[in-house]
């Protein structure tokens, strides 16, 4: 009876254990079942919403140029026989500069002088002759009215008095025509000396005593022979991105740096805005630059034109604004337009509530800097918001349970 009960006993224990362990692996299951399905926090950089100074920039290259240049080119075709100055030299206003050979043209005026005197004396003669005439038709009137000649003679007497007024006003448009001539051949004389039409520095000497000037054509350029630059005045001339030009205005200041003086910024300001896009080099360029010409304010003194620069044009300014990293920037199609075509996007931001869960906040941008952007609507200093990295944004959603993460520099 005793070993019948130690029996029961021991069938009891083990259905006893075999029921804690089914109970033990039922709750193995179901914890692993709630781990599998605890949800995952994301790890997102973050920063807290606050206020600084931004200004927009344009960044543009270009090259240092005098405001006043000018070409001297060859007016007329002639040898070079005499340069007075030397690249570099500076010169003034009506200085001379260099005379090209005047022999043929010198010709050119004795003989129109001689032909304007020789006609002088043709002159004289035909206005003898129409004096002459001019008495004798007053005579032949006269017996005409007396009856004492017949029509025939004083129609010839008239027909002689108009071929010496014809002939004395021919002679005389000659010596007009010649006189003109003169008058060319003279001012060509004149373009063979050449002098300064303004003060400045020698920039570039392009010809040679000896070598030929030639006056150019419509296809083809004639000869520069040297180019006067006004160093008074110092402009940078850069090329702006048609998406960029619409922003600019006259007068807006602009860091100037330029590449022979890496150590230096000056300053200037806007003072021309092309109105038409320059020529495309190529056909493949998709962008269109226009020029910009920005005035230094305090050049260096030993600046020189053709100069490498770049410049930083500020086009606006904001002192202590709400300001994000740009890298924060959300684009969302709106909720109300989805599935439609070409429906309207909202800009936002991702704020980090005090459960760690992020909510899509639709914002109104200010101007852009240079890494951040000013938030005229939207938000409050404070607010922490997700600033990357850009894998985890694309990844969030309204609700997102995120790991707020100190942002590192490298973000």
């Amino acid at each position: 009876m005793a070993h019948y009960r130690v029996r029961i006993e021991k069938m009891k224990t083990k259905k006893f254990l075999i029921f804690l362990a089914v109970v033990a692996v039922i709750a193995v299951i179901v914890l692993s079942n709630l781990q599998s399905k605890r949800e995952k926090a994301i790890k997102v950089s973050v920063e807290k919403v606050s206020t600084d100074d931004l200004a927009a920039i344009i960044s543009a290259s270009g090259e240092v140029k005098p405001k006043k240049s000018v070409n001297i080119s060859a007016q007329i075709p002639g040898r070079v026989i005499k340069i007075a100055v030397e690249e570099g030299q500076i010169v003034q206003e009506g200085d001379f500069l260099l005379k090209l050979e005047a022999i043929q043209y010198e010709a050119n005026a004795e003989r129109d002088r001689a032909f304007i005197r020789s006609l002088n004396a043709e002159l004289i003669k035909a206005e003898a002759y129409f004096k002459r005439d001019e008495r004798n038709l007053g005579r032949q009137k006269n017996l005409w009215d007396k009856q004492l000649i017949s029509r025939e003679e004083l129609e010839a007497a008239m027909a002689q008095y108009d071929i010496s007024n014809a002939g004395k006003d021919a002679i005389i448009y000659q010596i007009r025509q010649a006189q003109a001539s003169l008058k060319s051949t003279l001012d060509n004389i004149e373009k063979t000396v050449y002098t300064s039409p303004i003060a400045g520095i020698i920039a570039s000497l392009q010809v040679e005593e000896g070598e030929t000037a030639l006056v150019g054509t419509m296809n083809n350029p004639g000869t520069v022979l040297m180019t006067i630059a006004d160093l008074s005045v110092m402009e940078v001339e850069v090329e702006v991105d048609e998406t960029d030009v619409v922003a600019l205005e006259i007068g807006h200041p602009a860091d100037v740096q330029v590449d022979a003086f890496p150590d230096r910024i000056v300053s200037g300001r806007v003072t021309e805005i092309g109105s038409s896009a320059l020529a495309r080099i190529t056909a493949s360029e998709e962008s269109r630059d226009f020029k910009v010409v920005i005035t230094l304010m305090d050049p260096p003194d030993n600046l020189k034109p053709g100069l490498s620069a770049s410049a930083d044009i500020i086009t606006a300014e904001r002192k202590n604004v709400v300001a994000v990293p740009i890298s924060a920037l959300i684009i969302k199609e709106d909720p109300e337009d989805r599935g439609r075509r070409g429906g309207e996007q909202i800009e936002g931001l991702y704020v980090v509530g005090p459960d760690s869960r992020v909510t899509f906040t639709p914002i109104i941008k200010g101007i852009m800097g240079e890494l951040q952007v000013e938030i005229t609507s939207g938000l409050e200093g404070g607010q922490t918001i997700v600033v990357g990295p850009y894998s985890a944004l694309r990844q969030l959603k309204d609700g997102t349970l995120v790991k707020p993460e100190a942002k590192s520099e490298g973000e």
